[in-house]
């Protein structure tokens, strides 16, 4: 007899993903199955990859903690955790420490717990959010991590796409989060962070959880109205679901996944078109920008603005729109402030955009 369903569909989410990880390291094809060839299971450095669980305690990455902890020998990968303590409740070292102790239980090795001091910036939960990262990255990079799972579900993308569009940002924030990301720090982290449940929904990891016989923690911050996202969770993603009938959730993740590819595609296009709209001294030529689409010509407008200083994270749609009406709606208006010092200026028919 088999596990239990719930366990079934967490192990073979995590399967796939270690099974990517393996073929990106060996450089690989997959077999007929979609499996490593047992004989070819290495990394060609002769220590088995390592892959991190970034583990809470919380149902989900309990769940993904568990199923990394059966699969990855399996495959010849080592597989270890890591638990943030982001010091913002009593007692939050204590848990840190129950979460280490658990998946060390699990046979999790290395496992550690990392302290972290939150921020104010962009608010509590990015701040949370941007420390929780920093101390991933962190551990990564001293550990040789070749990947670090995290425990998003189809919920938590439902839940990013409704906030992506009620900041109105246009489809990259439609996009949600994808499976394989770089996170913060960016270049020289390929491939880095890793999100195998994003086909599963939350009931499923809480359900293999409990057939597990697995403790976990249910932070009270998730339950906080104080927080965007505990409220859309208790309150509005059920009034959709009252309003519209079950299977909201499965259509704003299917939402997203159609959206990334979207945005995918325009902004391979809009790098295309760079090289395109600037002079020999590489400055943007404003009537090349006018004869570009809109979705891609913002695109060009948005990179060339990030390119200047301005913080990606800062920078939203009505600031592009402000500078794009440099182009399509020129009244001889003076420069455009943007967030990072950057300005934004017509003149002589080129766009001149700048840190001052």
């Amino acid at each position: 007899m088999g596990p239990h369903p719930a366990v079934a569909a967490i192990r073979l989410a995590v399967r796939r993903v270690l099974h990517d990880v393996l073929t990106e390291l060996t450089d690989l094809p997959r077999t007929p199955s979609g499996g490593i060839p047992r004989a070819d299971r290495r990394t060609g450095a002769g220590t088995p990859p390592l892959v991190l669980v970034a583990c809470s305690g919380g149902a989900d990455s309990m769940a993904l903690a568990s199923a990394l902890a059966f699969e990855a020998p399996k495959l010849g990968i080592r597989a270890g955790g890591v638990t943030v303590d982001h010091g913002l409740q009593d007692g939050s070292d204590q848990r840190a420490a129950e979460v280490v102790t658990r998946m060390t239980a699990l046979g999790l090795d290395p496992v550690e717990s990392v302290a972290v001091r939150v921020g104010r910036d962009g608010g509590p939960e990015a701040a949370a959010r941007d420390a929780r990262y920093g101390a991933l990255d962190e551990a990564a990079d001293r550990l040789g991590a070749a990947a670090v799972l995290l425990g998003h579900t189809r919920d938590d993308q439902a839940e990013t796409v409704l906030l992506g569009l009620a900041r109105g940002s246009g489809i990259r924030s439609l996009s949600g989060m994808p499976e394989v990301s770089q996170g913060p720090g960016g270049p020289g982290r390929s491939h880095r962070y890793r999100r195998p449940f994003l086909q599963v929904d939350r009931q499923t990891a809480r359900k293999a959880c409990m057939v597990q016989s697995l403790a976990v923690w249910d932070d009270p911050h998730n339950m906080d109205p104080a927080y965007t996202r505990s409220r859309l969770r208790h309150e509005g993603l059920p009034a959709l679901e009252k309003a519209l009938g079950k299977g909201v959730v499965e259509a704003l993740a299917r939402t997203a996944q159609l959206s990334r590819d979207d945005a995918d595609a325009l902004d391979a296009w809009a790098a295309e078109a760079d090289r395109g709209v600037r002079d020999e001294d590489g400055r943007l030529e404003c009537a090349k920008l006018y004869a570009l689409p809109p979705a891609v010509r913002r695109r060009v407008l948005r990179r060339a603005v990030v390119a200047a200083g301005s913080p990606a994270g800062s920078l939203f749609a009505r600031h592009i729109e402000e500078v794009d009406r440099l182009i399509t709606g020129w009244r001889g208006q003076g420069a455009i402030n943007l967030p990072g010092r950057v300005e934004a200026q017509r003149q002589g028919g080129r766009l001149v955009i700048r840190q001052g």
